[in-house]
């Protein structure tokens, strides 16, 4: 198990309306990863997770396909310190 980091990603395309925001928290969940996901006004999605970084990855990936409804064109990604996030939740 790695150090524990914080990214955080904007994701662009069809992402809303699509159970992104509930698919991320699922897959987050299952990883045992902390922090939030939010739909965007601009109609973008935002993740913030926090955990090891090759489970992150792990997430990062996922977010680049999400569930079956969506279709993922851009995928901001910014590393950051970790600041000790609890569960995972849609904000």
């Amino acid at each position: 198990m790695g150090e524990c980091v914080r990214v955080r990603m904007i994701i662009w395309g069809v992402v809303q309306g699509v159970f992104f925001r509930a698919n991320t928290v699922e897959k987050a969940r299952s990883l045992n990863l902390s922090g939030w996901v939010r739909n965007l006004p601009d109609g973008s999605v935002e993740v913030v997770a926090e955990g090891p970084r090759d489970t992150l990855v792990d997430l990062v990936r996922w977010c680049h396909r999400g569930p079956v409804e969506a279709r993922v064109d851009t995928v901001d990604i910014e590393w950051q310190s970790a600041i000790g996030e609890r569960g995972f939740e849609i904000h």
